[in-house]
């Protein structure tokens, strides 16, 4: 069997920005979750019976591998009172 030797970063470097952006931003979107969630003393049942969802649905948003809508992300803003994201202003 042939054994290549390729390093983590070199793997790491062939992945498209725009995927790794995404990546990032959906875990930072889980990991915002978890916090709001934490901050109102809600576990995951408690959280998806508020919301109307199922626990399963929160399990997938808090994978940090949901693709949330915009729809989704204003539900949950208004739910917790607080931004899930922010977005900067344009400078026109």
């Amino acid at each position: 069997m042939k054994t290549v030797n390729i390093s983590l970063p070199e793997i790491f470097n062939e992945i498209p920005l725009e995927k790794r952006e995404e990546s990032r931003l959906s875990f930072a979107i889980s990991d915002r979750l978890y916090e709001l969630m934490r901050e109102k003393g809600l576990n995951k049942k408690q959280f998806a019976e508020s919301l109307g969802k199922r626990p399963n649905e929160i399990t997938r948003w808090l994978s940090g591998e949901h693709n949330f809508t915009i729809a989704t992300i204003a539900m949950i803003s208004v739910f917790f009172g607080k931004p899930i994201i922010t977005v900067e202003p344009s400078s026109t």
